[in-house]
């Protein structure tokens, strides 16, 4: 029969052949509690009843004939009569069936819904940079073109003029209209073309023909001072034209308003003439839609980064919810399955199985009620035997 501890609910299973007397007493292994257990009586033996759970409550006084104690197993080549109780061990749990499911179907989706969510941005974010680099390159390269082919234009046109007019002054050239609408056209929405000449006798660089009369004639290299750091990039590429070269480059240059942007200049001689047309204007001009689309372009990855974590996060919440549900579904069942196997095997044979679902659980919950009817069936034969 089995006992069971009243305090700790330990487990017992004790031959009643080999309680010598009416009763006897032990102590739990686990809590230390007594345990008394009242022998069955011999007819009692031969009908079936559920093997009783006996506890003590502390208050008797009488001391038992004998106290069965529990012994180890008897092992090979040792002597001495069997053990009387043998206590039941159950086996220690491992991670539980929640867990399982909490890391199968919440942990590892999470992971990998996360990654690829991540990574998915990460390569639109690459995508949209490298199509706003190589457009605001290939926008960068033909705004040059436009700006080289605009000054050899007005470098062809300038020969032109002064061919015609052979006794046309130097000191006049800014104050012809007729010249100094060929030498300074419109370059873009806010550059220009001037004309200057390459340094005289003294190293002296001069312009003649410009937006700006305040600098006709006047040395170049005195704009050091109003130009300040922004005059060396200017002066490499305004002075690069010698030796009959062409000469183009960035420098950066400070409105009035104090901004400083980047220009581009290409500085083309004059075909046989001391004369050079210097086109130049800001090279934003040309880039500004490629700009806006790259602003466009941070604002749509920002808007589809956000779109993704709302979605990353709605889809934990619904795994977590619907596992978290489910989950304690099953493992109730599951439960409620083991106490009833559980009742049963300390003999409840009339302990009633409740679920009637029609999955796996439910085949499991028959399979122990046709165990259970067996079990049944099995004493009454043993009975009817008897």
């Amino acid at each position: 029969m089995i006992v069971i501890c009243e305090k700790c609910g330990e487990k017992y299973r004790i031959d009643p052949a080999k309680i010598p007397g009416k009763r006897a007493a032990f102590k739990c292994k686990s809590c230390s509690h007594t345990i008394t257990v009242l022998k069955p009586e011999e007819g009692s033996l031969n009908s079936f009843k559920p093997p009783p759970v006996i506890g003590v409550t502390g208050t008797s006084k009488e001391k038992p004939k004998e106290k069965p104690t529990a012994k180890r197993p008897v092992k090979k080549g040792e002597t001495g009569r069997s053990r009387t109780i043998e206590r039941i061990k159950r086996k220690p749990k491992s991670v539980g069936l929640r867990a399982k499911m909490a890391f199968l179907f919440v942990l590892i989706p999470i992971i990998l819904i996360a990654g690829g969510g991540m990574l998915y941005l990460r390569q639109l974010d690459v995508l949209a940079s490298d199509i706003t680099n190589v457009t605001s390159s290939a926008v960068k390269q033909m705004a040059e073109g436009v700006i080289k082919e605009n000054a050899i234009a007005v470098a062809k046109q300038c020969k032109l003029y002064l061919m015609n007019h052979p006794m046309l002054n130097k000191e006049k050239y800014n104050n012809d209209v007729d010249f100094r609408k060929i030498a300074v056209q419109k370059v873009g929405k806010s550059g220009y073309t001037a004309l200057y000449e390459l340094p005289d006798a003294n190293g002296v660089w001069r312009t003649w023909a410009h937006a700006n009369s305040k600098i006709i004639g006047i040395d170049m290299s005195k704009l050091k001072k109003p130009l300040g750091k922004n005059f060396p990039g200017f002066w490499r590429i305004f002075t690069g034209v010698k030796k009959g070269r062409e000469s183009k480059g960035y420098y950066t240059w400070q409105d009035a308003d104090g901004r400083m942007r980047d220009k581009f200049m290409v500085c083309t001689p004059v075909e046989g003439t001391r004369y050079i047309i210097a086109s130049t204007t800001y090279i934003d001009e040309f880039i500004k839609p490629v700009i806006a689309m790259s602003k466009h372009a941070k604002e749509f990855f920002q808007n589809t980064r956000n779109i993704v974590f709302s979605i990353m996060a709605a889809t934990l919440l619904l795994t977590i919810t619907i596992v978290s549900i489910y989950g304690n579904r099953i493992t109730g069942r599951i439960k409620s399955l083991t106490d009833v196997a559980d009742r049963i095997s300390v003999g409840e044979l009339d302990a009633e199985i409740e679920i009637k679902s029609k999955d796996e659980i439910g085949d499991l919950a028959e399979a122990i009620g046709r165990m259970q009817d067996s079990i049944r069936l099995s004493i009454e034969r043993l009975r009817r035997r008897r």
